[in-house]
């Protein structure tokens, strides 16, 4: 059997991305819905995370923006149980495990791109939600 071309396995790997959007929404919702995790946290605010996340290559950029923030103000909570460090948690583990699985079924090594797709959509999704949760909730 012959290796899968590069464009075989990009559109593997959005096939993908997309099969995981159910799970990417549900994750940063369950986050975002513990709203003792954060403060009066803003759709700018969190406008600018997705901003730093549609702006670098590195997920590792994203957290220390995410740190950078709790020191910063108590809008993205504070400790272990923080909205902050729950997206960090999830980028680690969940979104790396998806990504992996992915990454295997495209048969590509290159899983740094595809944990940054997914980032960028789980914050997307996220950014979403945050303007339903502030605006739309009653």
């Amino acid at each position: 059997m012959s290796e899968p071309t590069e464009q075989q396995k990009q559109l593997k790997i959005q096939q993908g991305i997309r099969l995981a959007e159910d799970k990417l929404v549900t994750a940063i919702q369950t986050a975002l819905d513990d709203k003792s995790s954060y403060g009066e946290l803003e759709e700018s605010q969190f406008r600018n995370l997705l901003r730093v996340a549609d702006t670098t290559e590195s997920t590792e950029v994203i957290k220390n923006f995410l740190f950078y923030q709790v020191g910063r103000d108590k809008k993205w909570g504070r400790g272990k149980n923080s909205l902050a460090q729950k997206i960090i948690n999830q980028i680690n583990n969940e979104i790396k495990i998806i990504a992996d699985k992915i990454a295997k079924d495209a048969k590509t090594d290159d899983i740094n791109p595809i944990v940054l797709q997914l980032t960028r959509r789980y914050l997307g999704y996220g950014a979403r939600y945050l303007v339903y949760k502030n605006k739309g909730e009653s």
